[in-house]
């Protein structure tokens, strides 16, 4: 209903409302000093409640509704910001997981493969331990004395003594040092034989003739290699480096 209608109604009741009066008032004797302000209050009044707006309550309801939209809409984006909060500490927990699997991971592989080179690095001196113990490799009282030795005596010697597969690096050595002459003297320090031992008495743990018998400074030059660096070859890797042993 517009304003126009309902005021228009208002003014109508009004001036049926005070006709009635009027008229009641003269039947009972009673008198109305002003009819018109009476009339003018009443229609007034019916003027005022007409302002009202007929949408206003429509009005409510629609703000209401927009309200608990974007209340909505904030819970919907809060709940989507904790989720995908969530979601990003679950992908990084997983991540970190992964990462220390894969560290454990290569550091077993590691330690497994350091443990595998130890036993072999073991079994190779078991090995020539025991092929020199076994018969395998002679000694140096195998060799008959003599007076003198060429170098390919000795080199005789030195392979029955050596291990086949530390021979090529034990004579690296011995051409370096001495050349194969197990008399071989160094005039400055007086290091002596075929591994020119420093000093040459050194070699007497291996025999009393260490001085003549090439036999006898093999021995020792083998022992020594082993005691020291683990094998003949061990011992060419570090003269490599040093160019001493």
């Amino acid at each position: 209903m517009s304003r126009i209608s309902v005021r228009g109604i208002a003014v109508a009741s009004a001036t049926a409302v005070t006709t009635i009066g009027a008229v009641a008032g003269v039947a009972s004797g009673s008198t109305t000093e002003n009819p018109a302000n009476d009339f003018e209050a009443t229609a007034a009044d019916a003027t005022l409640l007409a302002d009202i707006p007929a949408g206003q309550h429509a009005q409510v309801q629609t703000t209401s509704l927009a309200q608990q939209a974007d209340a909505q809409a904030y819970q919907a984006d809060t709940a989507a910001q904790t989720s995908a909060q969530e979601a990003a500490r679950t992908k990084a927990a997983e991540t970190a997981k992964a990462k220390k699997a894969a560290a454990d991971k290569a550091a077993a592989e590691k330690a497994a493969e350091e443990k595998a080179a130890k036993e072999r690095e073991e079994a190779a001196k078991a090995s020539r331990s025991a092929e020199r113990s076994s018969g395998g490799g002679a000694d140096a009282s195998s060799f008959a004395q003599q007076s003198s030795y060429t170098v390919a005596q000795v080199q005789a010697m030195a392979r029955q003594m050596v291990p086949a597969d530390q021979f090529q690096c034990f004579s690296n050595i011995v051409d370096h040092e001495s050349g194969w002459n197990y008399r071989a003297t160094n005039p400055s320090s007086g290091a002596y034989g075929l591994m020119q031992a420093l000093p040459g008495t050194k070699m007497a743990s291996a025999g009393a003739d260490w001085q003549t018998n090439p036999a006898t400074q093999l021995k020792w030059g083998l022992s020594y290699m082993d005691g020291r660096y683990g094998s003949p070859c061990g011992a060419w890797e570090f003269w490599q480096a040093n160019n001493w042993y």
